[in-house]
């Protein structure tokens, strides 16, 4: 990559940032997957400024930030489940940036992070009709389980769970 990228910690201020690159991304991630209604529903579940504040203080999920020439690009969230196994609960990237690294960084950064912390496996859920599945299992990851998660309003997620030794 001939652009500088740069993985950053993130915080409360850039709380509008995480909510508009995830509401740029979902639509193209899901389209194949999701109903517009329950996409709608998840974003709003998960990104409101409510939502994502609540993440970083109360469930204490880190988050961090690539940027690409200064320029926003993807975020991940994670956390640790216990003191070993840690959780990977978000990793999004812009579609005009797949194939150039950013997840790949992303998830090293996550990696590193839940290494520097004495975790040794971490863990993810994905949709099973997700292309990024692809993505996690070139990275490492192999599938654990299956789960289905009801997140209300008739909704469920439908997802493998992966996992990899760190």
């Amino acid at each position: 990559m001939s652009e500088a990228l740069v993985i950053r910690s993130a915080d409360q201020d850039d709380i509008p940032t995480i909510g508009f690159l995830a509401h740029q991304i979902w639509p193209e991630a899901y389209k194949d997957i999701l109903s517009n209604d329950q996409m709608d529903y998840m974003l709003g579940l998960n990104y409101s400024p409510d939502a994502l504040e609540d993440q970083i203080i109360n469930k204490k999920h880190r988050f961090i930030i690539a940027e690409i020439e200064l320029e926003e690009v993807g975020f991940a969230s994670f956390g640790p489940i216990t003191d070993s196994i840690w959780k990977l609960h978000k990793l999004y990237v812009l579609p005009h940036v797949h194939g150039k690294g950013v997840g790949r960084a992303l998830l090293d950064m996550v990696e590193e992070e839940v290494r520097t912390h004495n975790g040794a496996h971490l863990i993810l859920n994905v949709n099973k009709y997700n292309k990024a599945r692809f993505f996690y299992e070139a990275m490492g990851f192999r599938i654990e389980k299956e789960e289905v998660n009801d997140i209300g309003f008739g909704y469920v997620m439908d997802d493998y769970v992966m996992g990899k030794d760190v």
